[in-house]
């Protein structure tokens, strides 16, 4: 009320609101990053989901790899059709680990080239489907370390897609869990006897959900305490440990994590993307087990319908970071300015309830900024993986590790002023953050520096706590990944500082509409 009377009498009070009012759209005026609605502007981001293609696996020499990958792994599919035909992954898209579905094949040969401990492993879930995975650490590193399990999005989206973020934490001292969620890449369609339809078909969130609980089982299982699957659980009629134990007696599913002596169960995150996302923002918020979240395309807190199931509410419990784009799962060039806050409601929520929490928006990026799929189709950024790899370990560094450099990576600057990024970028912009969707930090409520920032993109202007230090050099999620192995034998040895001279000798500053990131072929 006494707002309203104030503007209705002539005095200091009237010229004190009016100098307010002046000052506020002078602000808004000079916020060039949510101005009025620019139609060229968006034409010039949109292009930029061509930068993945044009400046990395549409190059010739990746092309070659992915071709001669792309025959491995269907010579592969053939073998294990020949030495484990119980398995039944014939009704998933991405079994055929080709083309749009083979991920980034930089990886493959990860652990051979020397680079680290890449595990395949096979465990039986809850409702007796066989699930398919890898688990990521390096033998030059500490006896105890957290770990994190990744899981995947929907349909097309094997956990190949995601070698690039669990080499890198992997190389960073983590030990990672990849896996096909069940009716995803080779992990099963179906589950066994009576629970054979109990997440058919696998495009909704209980396969999802239930998948991060059973990988994070098998990620804390070890030789004294082996994977058992749940049982009793919801909706499960029979015990499907048999299958398991048959299954192991016949070295074919793994007793339990083979690096599981590394683990320390007392830090562990959890990074999902798309429906994983999902997953991993309910899971993370029941399993006490979980120190941290991170969710890609995007943090959620549940209570909406989804593929036509009301999905339970979520409660914030533990730190949450949720990262997204500009454009969603069919990228479409928008005809008005989209609401600013459109991507972070999840991310304001666990701010009311005082949990510590962020949210990353790139700059005309799609969903599969999150994921790598050498296919022109699937339209995406060139930096944006780096800038996904960035901000997941440094959430992680912060809540899982409890590391020291957490809190400023996530304060940096670097990815205001890229310059790989503004060496190929349309406007000359090396900002990666939305020009749409405003990216926030808010954390420090549970103790340690308190930070709230609500317009990342802007830099220091709006958020004095963001800080220039360890801005030196770029940084690649190939540099942080493909590096050597300190305690691999002589002749790894050598083939890994082969790929790390190959990767320095491509790492210099871009110019225009040339490669801009490393990326050794091998």
């Amino acid at each position: 009320m006494q707002r309203k009377q104030g503007w209705g009498t002539a005095g200091p009070l009237t010229l004190a609101l009016a100098s307010l009012l002046a000052l506020a759209v002078a602000l808004l005026a000079a916020d060039t990053a949510w101005a009025a609605f620019d139609a060229g502007y968006e034409a010039r981001n949109f292009s930029k989901l061509q930068e993945r293609h044009d400046y990395d696996y549409g190059r010739p020499a990746y092309q070659a790899l992915l071709a001669e990958k792309g025959a491995e792994s269907e010579a592969e599919l053939l073998r294990i059709r020949a030495t484990d035909p119980e398995r039944d992954f014939s009704g998933n898209l991405c079994a055929h680990h080709m083309n749009g579905c083979a991920g980034d094949v930089r990886f493959y040969d990860w652990q051979k080239d020397g680079h680290g401990l890449r595990r395949p492993v096979l465990f039986t879930a809850r409702d007796g489907a066989t699930l398919s995975g890898h688990v990521w650490a390096t033998r030059d590193g500490p006896s105890s370390r957290p770990a994190v399990v990744i899981t995947t999005g929907s349909v097309q989206a094997p956990e190949e897609l995601y070698g690039f973020l669990a080499a890198t934490l992997a190389r960073n001292g983590y030990v990672v869990l990849t896996y096909d969620v069940q009716g995803q890449g080779r992990s099963d369609t179906y589950g066994e006897g009576q629970d054979r339809n109990h997440n058919v078909p696998a495009q909704q969130p209980g396969p999802f959900v239930e998948g991060t609980e059973d990988a994070l089982d098998f990620l804390l299982s070890t030789k004294r305490d082996p994977y058992k699957p749940r049982f009793p659980a919801p909706g499960i009629q029979q015990s499907h440990r048999p299958k398991q134990k048959r299954r192991v007696a016949a070295g074919l599913d793994a007793a339990y994590n083979p690096l599981g002596r590394l683990v320390d169960p007392r830090r562990i995150g959890i990074v999902g993307h798309s429906l994983g996302a999902f997953a991993v923002s309910q899971v993370g918020s029941e399993d006490k087990r979980v120190d941290a979240i991170v969710a890609l395309d995007n943090l959620s807190v549940g209570g909406g319908s989804m593929f036509g199931q009301d999905t339970p509410k979520i409660k914030p419990r533990v730190p949450a970071l949720g990262m997204s784009a500009d454009y969603g799962l069919t990228p479409t060039p928008y005809t008005s300015q989209p609401d600013p806050q459109g991507k972070s409601e999840a991310s304001k929520a666990y701010s009311k309830k005082g949990v510590d929490t962020a949210q990353i928006n790139i700059r005309g990026g799609s969903h599969y900024e999150f994921s790598f799929i050498p296919n022109q189709a699937f339209g995406a950024t060139l930096r944006g993986m780096d800038l996904v790899a960035w901000y997941t370990e440094a959430w992680l560094d912060r809540y899982v590790k409890h590391g020291p450099d957490g809190l400023r990576e996530l304060l940096t600057t670097r990815w205001l002023r890229d310059g790989w990024t503004a060496a190929i970028d349309p406007d000359g912009d090396g900002n990666l953050l939305s020009r749409y969707y405003r990216s926030r930090i808010d954390i420090g409520h549970r103790g340690g520096p308190r930070v709230h920032c609500e317009d990342l993109r802007s830099g220091k202007r709006r958020c004095r706590d963001l800080t220039d230090a360890g801005d030196q050099g770029e940084f690649s999620y190939l540099r942080e990944s493909l590096g050597e192995d300190d305690r691999t034998r002589p002749g790894r040895r050598r083939a890994a500082r082969r790929r790390a001279s190959e990767h320095r000798r491509s790492a210099t500053a871009p110019q225009r509409h040339r490669h801009a990131r490393p990326a050794p072929v091998g």
